[in-house]
């Protein structure tokens, strides 16, 4: 791809000639080679490739978890590439919900504990509360009081879920949120996290390597050695 994506002044996302090396020389490797990347607002986007070709890495990016090597990343209009460690962690609160594989629940907390944590973290009174609505909304009302260990797979990923959106973010990202379900499982989950997402009006980024998985989103951004090879969007 050549030159920089076009933004509206609403979207979340605005990445722009990114670059990311990680460790140092002469053991360095670099990653992501000049990715120009525009997400508009309520879009659903796949980013899709093999293992290693950096979809995951760009992820980490966009989210404000790893900092780039080069290049411009501006979320929800705020500069990612200039914040340092404890800004951006103030800045991903309430701003981004993130879905990952292995699910990532505290053990020692419940259902409810769980998902209230990112609420409680900042400052709102009604932390449970909404909690209790958002684990309603995924179909766990009668496993509130359960730890992750009492619960399936797929129960907790509907926990995970319901922790990554109970703050209403404005973006949300799943990376591989089924890898470690089975494929009726998993079905459902992807069910349930494109209706959860549409109906809080997040902008959501889905990583995977599942060609089946990304046609569900309405825009599907293919990598492959670290660069953007094509973006499709369906008509």
């Amino acid at each position: 791809m050549t030159g920089f994506p076009s933004a509206s002044d609403s979207a979340p996302i605005v990445a722009r000639n990114v670059h990311l090396a990680l460790g140092k020389a002469p053991a360095r490797v670099a990653i992501l080679h000049g990715v120009d990347l525009t997400v508009e607002l309520g879009q659903t986007v796949a980013l899709l490739g093999a293992s290693g070709s950096g979809k995951s890495s760009l992820m980490a990016v966009l989210a404000g978890l790893e900092r780039p090597s080069d290049g411009e990343v501006r979320v929800t209009g705020l500069d990612f590439a200039t914040l340092d460690e404890d800004a951006l962690a103030v800045a991903r609160r309430g701003r981004i919900g993130i879905v990952l594989q292995a699910f990532h629940l505290l053990p020692t907390m419940t259902a409810l504990e769980n998902v209230a944590v990112p609420l409680e973290l900042a400052g709102e009174p009604d932390a449970f509360e909404r909690a209790r609505a958002e684990l309603d909304a995924v179909g766990l009302a009668t496993r509130i009081g359960h730890y992750p260990a009492q619960l399936s797979g797929g129960e907790q990923q509907r926990v995970a879920i319901a922790r990554a959106l109970v703050a209403r973010p404005a973006l949300l990202f799943a990376d591989e949120p089924t890898g470690n379900l089975d494929t009726a499982t998993g079905a459902a989950i992807m069910d349930l996290l494109f209706a959860r997402a549409a109906d809080a009006g997040t902008t959501m980024l889905v990583i995977t390597h599942d060609p089946a998985l990304a046609a569900r989103c309405g825009r599907v951004v293919e990598l492959a050695d670290g660069r953007i090879v094509a973006d499709t969007s369906r008509t």
